[in-house]
Protein backbone atom coordinates (compact mmCIF):
# COMPACT_ATOMS: atom_id res chain seq x y z
CA UNK A 1 0.00 0.00 0.00
CA UNK A 2 1.66 3.38 -1.03
CA UNK A 3 1.87 6.02 1.48
CA UNK A 4 2.45 9.47 0.38
CA UNK A 5 2.82 12.73 2.43
CA UNK A 6 2.56 15.97 1.23
CA UNK A 7 6.00 17.11 1.96
CA UNK A 8 5.47 20.34 4.15
CA UNK A 9 2.94 19.68 6.37
CA UNK A 10 5.42 16.42 6.98
CA UNK A 11 7.74 18.93 8.06
CA UNK A 12 5.65 21.68 9.91
CA UNK A 13 6.80 22.05 13.65
CA UNK A 14 10.01 20.25 12.93
CA UNK A 15 12.06 22.50 10.32
CA UNK A 16 9.07 24.22 8.49
CA UNK A 17 7.14 27.33 10.20
CA UNK A 18 3.64 27.33 10.84
CA UNK A 19 1.83 29.42 8.33
CA UNK A 20 -0.64 30.80 10.71
CA UNK A 21 0.40 31.25 14.53
CA UNK A 22 -2.15 32.28 17.06
CA UNK A 23 -3.60 30.58 20.07
CA UNK A 24 -7.19 29.82 21.05
CA UNK A 25 -9.02 27.78 23.40
CA UNK A 26 -11.04 24.82 22.52
CA UNK A 27 -14.23 27.08 22.45
CA UNK A 28 -12.77 29.75 19.32
CA UNK A 29 -10.34 27.46 17.92
CA UNK A 30 -12.84 26.24 15.24
CA UNK A 31 -14.19 29.80 14.23
CA UNK A 32 -11.01 30.81 13.87
CA UNK A 33 -9.67 27.95 12.21
CA UNK A 34 -12.55 28.54 9.37
CA UNK A 35 -11.90 32.20 9.40
CA UNK A 36 -8.29 31.36 8.38
CA UNK A 37 -9.39 29.21 5.67
CA UNK A 38 -11.96 31.64 4.10
CA UNK A 39 -9.55 34.75 4.21
CA UNK A 40 -6.82 32.17 1.67
CA UNK A 41 -10.04 31.39 -0.49
CA UNK A 42 -10.95 34.97 -1.06
CA UNK A 43 -7.34 35.81 -1.82
CA UNK A 44 -6.73 32.59 -4.40
CA UNK A 45 -10.49 32.89 -6.34
CA UNK A 46 -10.06 37.11 -6.26
CA UNK A 47 -6.07 36.65 -6.97
CA UNK A 48 -5.67 34.07 -9.03
CA UNK A 49 -3.12 35.60 -11.47
CA UNK A 50 -1.20 37.34 -8.76
CA UNK A 51 1.38 35.19 -8.36
CA UNK A 52 0.42 34.16 -4.31
CA UNK A 53 1.95 30.73 -3.27
CA UNK A 54 0.93 31.01 0.41
CA UNK A 55 -0.89 33.61 3.21
CA UNK A 56 0.64 33.80 6.51
CA UNK A 57 -1.82 34.80 9.26
CA UNK A 58 -1.10 36.22 12.27
CA UNK A 59 -3.62 37.72 15.67
CA UNK A 60 -2.89 39.65 18.76
CA UNK A 61 -6.01 40.11 20.95
CA UNK A 62 -7.66 42.81 18.81
CA UNK A 63 -5.65 42.73 15.12
CA UNK A 64 -5.91 40.22 12.51
CA UNK A 65 -2.05 40.70 10.71
CA UNK A 66 -2.28 38.73 7.11
CA UNK A 67 1.16 38.43 5.15
CA UNK A 68 0.85 37.95 1.42
CA UNK A 69 3.49 36.56 0.19
CA UNK A 70 3.35 37.38 -4.72
CA UNK A 71 5.37 37.65 -6.84
CA UNK A 72 3.41 40.08 -8.57
CA UNK A 73 3.01 43.13 -6.31
CA UNK A 74 1.77 45.59 -8.74
CA UNK A 75 -1.39 43.21 -8.60
CA UNK A 76 -2.69 43.26 -5.23
CA UNK A 77 -1.26 46.96 -4.19
CA UNK A 78 -2.87 48.34 -7.66
CA UNK A 79 -2.74 51.78 -8.78
CA UNK A 80 -1.89 54.50 -5.64
CA UNK A 81 -2.31 51.54 -3.21
CA UNK A 82 -6.29 51.40 -4.20
CA UNK A 83 -6.92 47.81 -4.44
CA UNK A 84 -4.82 46.82 -1.71
CA UNK A 85 -6.68 49.17 0.38
CA UNK A 86 -9.77 47.54 -1.42
CA UNK A 87 -8.88 43.87 -0.22
CA UNK A 88 -8.11 45.39 3.02
CA UNK A 89 -11.89 46.70 3.93
CA UNK A 90 -13.28 43.16 1.96
CA UNK A 91 -11.20 41.43 4.66
CA UNK A 92 -12.23 43.50 7.36
CA UNK A 93 -16.14 42.68 6.39
CA UNK A 94 -15.41 38.84 6.08
CA UNK A 95 -13.96 38.75 9.66
CA UNK A 96 -15.65 41.90 11.66
CA UNK A 97 -11.82 42.38 12.96
CA UNK A 98 -9.23 45.52 12.73
CA UNK A 99 -6.79 44.04 9.81
CA UNK A 100 -3.01 44.67 9.40
CA UNK A 101 -2.52 43.51 5.64
CA UNK A 102 1.38 43.57 4.46
CA UNK A 103 1.94 42.48 1.02
CA UNK A 104 5.84 41.12 0.65
CA UNK A 105 7.31 40.52 -2.90
CA UNK A 106 8.88 37.22 -3.89
CA UNK A 107 12.18 37.77 -5.69
CA UNK A 108 12.79 34.61 -7.25
CA UNK A 109 9.03 32.94 -8.01
CA UNK A 110 11.24 29.82 -9.82
CA UNK A 111 11.33 28.39 -6.46
CA UNK A 112 8.69 28.03 -5.05
CA UNK A 113 6.53 25.09 -6.00
CA UNK A 114 3.26 26.35 -6.29
CA UNK A 115 3.73 29.34 -8.25
CA UNK A 116 6.05 26.64 -10.87
CA UNK A 117 2.50 24.43 -10.98
CA UNK A 118 0.15 27.03 -11.46
CA UNK A 119 2.52 28.85 -14.51
CA UNK A 120 2.04 24.62 -16.04
CA UNK A 121 -1.49 24.78 -15.18
CA UNK A 122 -2.03 28.28 -17.56
CA UNK A 123 0.01 27.13 -20.55
CA UNK A 124 -1.72 23.40 -20.26
CA UNK A 125 -5.09 25.56 -20.44
CA UNK A 126 -3.35 27.76 -23.69
CA UNK A 127 -2.93 24.14 -25.12
CA UNK A 128 0.74 24.09 -24.81
CA UNK A 129 2.42 20.71 -25.21
CA UNK A 130 2.63 19.59 -22.40
CA UNK A 131 6.09 17.73 -22.71
CA UNK A 132 7.76 20.92 -23.60
CA UNK A 133 5.90 22.47 -20.90
CA UNK A 134 7.21 20.09 -18.41
CA UNK A 135 11.12 20.45 -19.75
CA UNK A 136 10.80 24.21 -19.71
CA UNK A 137 9.54 24.71 -16.21
CA UNK A 138 12.36 22.18 -14.59
CA UNK A 139 14.53 24.30 -16.54
CA UNK A 140 13.70 27.29 -15.33
CA UNK A 141 13.63 25.75 -11.71
CA UNK A 142 17.07 24.26 -11.78
CA UNK A 143 18.64 27.52 -13.07
CA UNK A 144 17.48 29.12 -9.94
CA UNK A 145 19.33 27.31 -7.76
CA UNK A 146 17.37 24.33 -6.87
CA UNK A 147 18.79 21.09 -6.07
CA UNK A 148 16.61 18.94 -7.97
CA UNK A 149 12.84 19.14 -9.52
CA UNK A 150 9.93 16.37 -9.73
CA UNK A 151 6.97 17.28 -12.00
CA UNK A 152 3.54 15.15 -12.68
CA UNK A 153 0.64 15.40 -14.43
CA UNK A 154 -2.11 13.48 -14.83
CA UNK A 155 -5.57 13.77 -16.76
CA UNK A 156 -6.39 13.49 -20.77
CA UNK A 157 -2.67 14.60 -21.63
CA UNK A 158 -2.80 15.88 -25.39
CA UNK A 159 -5.83 15.21 -25.72
CA UNK A 160 -6.00 11.68 -25.34
CA UNK A 161 -9.15 8.96 -25.14
CA UNK A 162 -7.78 7.75 -21.72
CA UNK A 163 -6.27 9.84 -18.85
CA UNK A 164 -2.54 8.76 -17.69
CA UNK A 165 -0.04 10.04 -15.69
CA UNK A 166 2.95 11.40 -16.97
CA UNK A 167 5.80 11.87 -14.37
CA UNK A 168 9.66 13.90 -15.29
CA UNK A 169 12.48 14.97 -12.60
CA UNK A 170 15.96 16.44 -12.48
CA UNK A 171 18.57 16.13 -9.77
CA UNK A 172 17.46 14.94 -6.41
CA UNK A 173 14.04 15.33 -4.24
CA UNK A 174 14.83 13.23 -1.10
CA UNK A 175 10.82 13.10 0.47
CA UNK A 176 11.88 11.52 3.86
CA UNK A 177 14.70 13.69 4.83
CA UNK A 178 13.68 16.41 7.42
CA UNK A 179 16.85 18.29 7.19
CA UNK A 180 16.03 19.16 3.40
CA UNK A 181 13.67 22.19 2.56
CA UNK A 182 11.20 20.42 -0.06
CA UNK A 183 8.86 22.88 -1.45
CA UNK A 184 5.44 21.18 -2.72
CA UNK A 185 2.72 22.62 -5.12
CA UNK A 186 -0.46 21.46 -6.72
CA UNK A 187 -2.90 23.25 -9.34
CA UNK A 188 -5.58 22.41 -11.87
CA UNK A 189 -5.59 23.00 -15.51
CA UNK A 190 -9.21 23.39 -16.60
CA UNK A 191 -8.87 22.47 -20.64
CA UNK A 192 -11.61 21.74 -23.03
CA UNK A 193 -10.61 18.04 -22.76
CA UNK A 194 -10.87 18.03 -19.03
CA UNK A 195 -9.22 18.53 -15.83
CA UNK A 196 -5.68 18.00 -15.46
CA UNK A 197 -3.58 17.81 -11.81
CA UNK A 198 -0.14 19.04 -11.91
CA UNK A 199 2.24 18.30 -8.96
CA UNK A 200 5.21 19.78 -8.02
CA UNK A 201 8.08 18.59 -6.02
CA UNK A 202 11.34 21.30 -5.35
CA UNK A 203 14.63 20.68 -3.39
CA UNK A 204 15.95 23.50 -2.14
CA UNK A 205 18.78 22.26 -0.08
CA UNK A 206 18.92 21.91 3.78
CA UNK A 207 17.72 24.62 6.11
CA UNK A 208 19.65 28.03 6.35
CA UNK A 209 17.47 30.08 8.86
CA UNK A 210 18.24 33.87 8.71
CA UNK A 211 19.15 33.64 5.01
CA UNK A 212 17.44 34.79 2.23
CA UNK A 213 16.41 33.00 -1.00
CA UNK A 214 18.84 34.85 -3.30
CA UNK A 215 21.74 34.52 -1.17
CA UNK A 216 20.67 30.89 -0.87
CA UNK A 217 20.36 30.90 -4.75
CA UNK A 218 23.35 31.97 -5.26
CA UNK A 219 24.88 29.84 -2.82
CA UNK A 220 23.78 26.95 -4.85
CA UNK A 221 24.68 28.05 -8.31
CA UNK A 222 27.68 28.56 -7.18
CA UNK A 223 28.33 25.23 -5.43
CA UNK A 224 26.68 23.53 -8.54
CA UNK A 225 29.55 25.61 -10.90
CA UNK A 226 32.20 22.90 -12.64
CA UNK A 227 35.87 23.82 -10.64
CA UNK A 228 38.29 24.51 -13.32
CA UNK A 229 41.71 22.98 -13.20
CA UNK A 230 44.99 24.40 -14.91
CA UNK A 231 47.48 21.96 -16.46
CA UNK A 232 51.48 23.13 -16.36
Amino acid sequence: MGQKVRPTGFRVGIMEPWRSRWFADKKHFPELLIEDFRIRKFIATNYEFAGIPHVEIERTRDLLIVQIMTSRPGVVIGRKGQEVDRLKAAIEGLTGRRVDLQVKEISSPNRYASLVAQDVAQQLVRRGAFRRTMKKAMDAVMEAGAHGVKLQLSGRLGGAEMSRTEMASRGSVPLATLRRRVDYGFAIARTTMGVIGVKVWIDLGFYNFGVNDGADAKASQASQKPKRTHKR
